[in-house]
């Protein structure tokens, strides 16, 4: 049985049932064992919730339930114990998800395995009637929002001192946060505020049903907050004095926006144009490089991230590896176990999603709003901070593939890419990525959920590399299909 995809179990309310939540909680829980159990705003929530919390203490685990948080607060608060989250993150409002966490970091694959095979098997036994585990209620927000924003203090401490506001790092900073009726509406705002920046928070009412917008910030979602950025800007422009540069009172320095369990981050500069997410991880991931102590800082991303990340962390004295797609606290852990005793990960992201290492292990959008606005601060404005970032132009295109031929179609690859391409640097731990001399890149994976094989490419020459790419595919397919 296959329950966990790349970030949990996700799937319609018809699937990820409170049946199935029960017994993910009786294969998790153990006597002795303790949980925090939280949820997102869906309005399936309380009953997954129940269901859960059932399982793991009929299991004699005890279960402290802190009601609805973000996901990062949520593995915040699994530090020193284990954690269940129920969200669908990004998903509509008729899905379902649940993850786990321990001491603070997301299950691997093989305690993910370990709960497929009990809720497959049925195996889980309940503990006797005496062990069964108890539950209370454990407030955890407000400490959650207390350390994230200590940590921002302390991560930009020069700068406050610099520009005497150490206690108010964002101080002068006009920030739009778009949390699109999600839980980023408790926790984003409110950080932002205490570090000393002039917030707007727009679709700050949880709401499961998502009214505002979809729940996965895109550009095309996010087009009405587009729309209030750039109007804000342009109201700006006409209060300003003829010649002068200063803004205007309607102007925002950037905005932010979540999903809806608040672990993806969108930035968005003040015209309302969204900032590639790679160039954002690269700048994020320029920043911690330079300010580690030490000697081999690294830097853990994923094969579908661009080499402008590479360039910007080289450039500042790190450097970065890559670990499959949803595995980030798998690389962090192997890199800490493979390195030297000089060998620091200083930062983990894939696209949208960082985890601020030296805070948790864990994903963290709510701490990433914050420190991206440091950075927006430091730098004086979007621009400037994206300015050393070479942005190539970036495609990704889909190629139709039938699920039972994907193994035999990625073998073919692996041969007949580095083939077409023999000036390319090669790797195949996750996929075929092939990688060039002037840090144009090309991968080749197959989907993890729908009937397609993926080719992502980064070049000066996309579309020319796109097409070269998709014929061998397209050949590897035919063949093999």
């Amino acid at each position: 049985m296959t329950l966990f995809g790349t970030a949990g179990i996700r799937g319609p309310v018809d699937e990820v049932t409170p049946s199935l939540a029960l017994s993910v909680g009786r294969a998790a829980g153990e006597p002795g064992a303790t949980f925090v159990v939280g949820r997102d705003g869906r309005a399936t929530g309380p009953a997954l919730a129940a269901a859960v919390e059932a399982g793991l203490e009929s299991a004699g685990a005890d279960v402290y339930r802190i009601g609805q948080v973000p996901t990062p607060a949520l593995a915040f608060a699994s530090r020193g114990r284990r954690g269940v989250m129920l969200t669908a993150s990004h998903n509509p409002p008729t899905d379902n998800g649940i993850k786990l966490f321990a001491d603070g970091v997301e299950y691997d694959r093989e305690a993910e395995r370990a709960i497929e095979d009990g809720v497959a098997a049925e195996s889980a036994d309940l503990a006797a009637w005496s062990e069964w585990g108890d539950s209370s209620r454990l407030e955890v927000l407000d400490r959650y929002r207390d350390a994230v924003v200590a940590y921002v203090r302390d991560q930009f401490a020069d700068l406050g001192a610099e520009r005497n506001r150490t206690s108010a790092p964002l101080a002068g900073l006009s920030v739009a946060v778009d949390c699109g009726n999600g839980m980023g509406s408790v926790a984003t705002p409110q950080v932002l505020d205490r570090l000393g920046a002039d917030v707007v928070a727009l679709n700050a009412n949880v709401d499961g049903h998502f009214v505002a917008r979809e729940s996965k910030p895109t550009p095309e979602t996010l087009t009405d907050f587009r729309e209030f950025l750039a109007a804000s800007e342009a109201s700006g422009a006409s209060n300003r004095p003829s010649g002068t540069a200063a803004r205007g009172s309607g102007e925002f320095d950037l905005g932010l926006a979540h999903d809806g369990d608040a672990d993806r981050l969108v930035v968005l500069g003040p015209d309302g144009e969204v900032i590639h997410e790679d160039t954002i991880l690269a700048v994020v991931a320029a920043h911690y490089t330079a300010a580690s102590d030490a000697a081999d800082p690294v830097v853990v991303t994923t094969p579908n991230a661009s080499a402008r990340i590479d360039e910007r962390v080289r450039a500042a004295g790190g450097r970065v590896e890559r670990v499959r797609l949803g595995a980030l606290h798998e690389g962090i852990a192997r890199e800490s176990a493979q390195g030297s005793s000089d060998t620091e990960v200083v930062f983990a992201a894939e696209p949208w999603k960082h985890i601020h290492t030296a805070f948790g292990g864990w994903i963290d959008a709510v701490t990433g709003a914050a420190v991206v606005a440091a950075l927006v601060a430091d730098a004086g404005e979007t621009d400037a901070l994206r300015e050393p970032v070479t942005e190539r132009p970036y495609r990704k295109v889909s190629v139709d593939c039938p699920d039972a031929a994907k193994a035999d179609v990625m073998a073919a690859l692996e041969a007949d890419l580095p083939r077409a391409f023999p000036e390319a640097a090669v790797d195949t731990d996750y996929g075929v990525r092939l990688e060039f001399e002037d840090a144009s890149w090309v991968l080749v994976r197959p989907s993890g959920t729908e009937p397609y094989v993926r080719i992502y490419a980064e070049s000066d020459a996309v579309d020319e590399l796109i097409a070269e790419a998709r014929e061998v595919v397209e050949r590897a397919i035919a063949e093999t299909a």
